[in-house]
């Protein structure tokens, strides 16, 4: 039987062998990647052997133990205290200790049968290391939230699908994963939380220092066009700089590119004689026709991770442009062979269906230009959906001088994009999921 030291131990030994033992500066750029990757599979490995010990911590520190609580006999008030002091981390990593313990243990019923773990595939993922203990917490936090409004069997099937989908995903990128399972889970109870959400949207504005500081908490429906608005300059300035030398670019940070833009919207609201009677920014609502009718189900918002309800994508759609799901309509050309070299709007909307926004790294689709996978002018490709892939500048870039490769499985907008790193990146060159697929549970 493999133990968690037998893990930690081998997690040792491959740190070592990735060069781990020697000073950073002496490493290659392929030996730091090797050896961060080696780290964190060691952290991982070292979390997964401490939760059950944080676990069996709390156990022994319940409550109703009093006085001979684990914990208060160590001086300390609670066991996150006590394992936050011994571990040197911070309280909410604690906490996050002994949730992913307790989630993740073995357990015996009343008769004194084992019982697998109340979360088995994420005990399975934590054990070996595929999974941190913060993306556990933050699944098994998810699935305690619908387990009484879902089926069991659909709760073990989101949770198979969330450990495979969360691995390697930064944080982000997980949050946006979580909330479209929390919808496709618990499709009831998107309206609510939203309404929720919206009693609780504000607006400070405040005097520090010399500065104005404003602080927003939107809804989604309520940020939707904001966020539009902005993206909309925001991106507009970035591609003006792509086509200028390093003496004409714009050398403002994306962050004061945003604050502009934001002024330069007010800017224009306050010389406006009458409001627009047309929309004055495009809002990308992708909902299916069933929920659309039926008003029961979700939508997504592009560049907003958490869904929507059906009322609040029929309410955007009556006050902003709604770009429909169906494209190519009125005998519009959606494939251009040779004829043209950039892709078309159209083309990037239905690419946009399929790949969410950026397929590296999941960016709005705002900030995306379509990249040829087979390049027009090395390979002559054509400007055809089937030969097109949603990338920001900075993917863009990566992807034509780091020789990464990416395929297109499938057609349409089921299709799945799969990225692969070059050697020195991943020796293994294994494949990454990218694009929508990264943030979908299959029903």
């Amino acid at each position: 039987m493999i133990t968690p030291l037998d893990r930690i131990a081998e997690a040792l030994a491959a740190l070592a062998a990735a060069g781990g033992e020697r000073a950073p500066e002496a490493l290659t750029p392929g030996e730091l990647v090797a050896v961060t990757t080696a780290f964190g599979a060691l952290k991982r490995q070292v979390e997964a052997a401490l939760a059950p010990v944080a676990a069996e911590v709390a156990r022994q520190s319940r409550t109703e133990l009093g006085r001979d609580s684990l914990a208060k006999r160590q001086g300390f008030r609670t066991p996150v205290a006590m394992i936050a002091t011994a571990t040197g981390t911070t309280g909410g990593e604690a906490a996050r200790l002994v949730q992913v313990g307790e989630a993740t243990a073995s357990r015996r019923s009343l008769t004194g049968e084992e019982l697998p773990a109340a979360h088995p595939h994420v005990a399975a993922a934590v054990a070996c290391g595929a999974l941190g203990t913060w993306a556990a917490s933050q699944i098994v936090a998810l699935l305690d939230r619908v387990s009484t409004r879902c089926t069991p069997l659909a709760r073990d099937d989101a949770e198979r699908q969330l450990v495979d989908l969360a691995q390697g995903l930064r944080p982000d990128e997980l949050q946006r994963l979580l909330s479209r399972a929390e919808a496709h889970l618990d499709p009831d109870g998107v309206e609510p939380r939203e309404q929720e959400r919206r009693g609780e949207r504000s607006l400070v504005i405040q005097e520090r220092e010399g500065m104005v500081v404003l602080t927003a908490r939107l809804d989604p429906e309520t940020a939707a066009p904001i966020r539009a608005a902005i993206d909309g300059l925001v991106t507009g300035a970035l591609r003006r700089n792509e086509h200028l030398d390093e003496a004409e670019r714009d050398q403002r940070s994306v962050r004061q590119l945003q604050a502009d833009a934001l002024a330069d919207l007010c800017r224009h609201g306050l010389g406006c004689d009458a409001l627009p009677s047309g929309p004055s920014a495009t809002v990308i609502v992708r909902v299916d026709l069933d929920t659309l009718l039926t008003g029961h189900g979700s939508a997504t918002i592009d560049g907003i991770d958490v869904p929507v309800s059906a009322q609040a994508a029929r309410r955007l759609a009556a006050d902003a442009e709604l770009i429909p799901c169906v494209l190519g309509g009125e005998s519009e050309i959606l494939d251009w062979g040779r004829a043209k070299r950039l892709f078309t709007r159209a083309q990037k909307l239905a690419l946009g269906e399929r790949d969410g926004g950026c397929a590296g790294c999941g960016a709005p689709l705002t900030w995306c230009h379509v990249h040829h996978l087979r390049w027009w002018e090395r390979d002559r490709g054509p400007t055809d959906l089937s030969n097109g892939v949603l990338l920001c500048s900075g993917c863009h870039h990566r992807v034509h001088d780091d020789g990464w490769d990416i395929d297109v499985e499938g057609v349409g907008t089921s299709a799945t994009v799969w990225l692969t790193p070059p050697a020195w990146i991943d020796s293994a060159r294994t494949r990454r999921r990218g694009g929508r697929a990264r943030y979908e549970l299959i029903a």
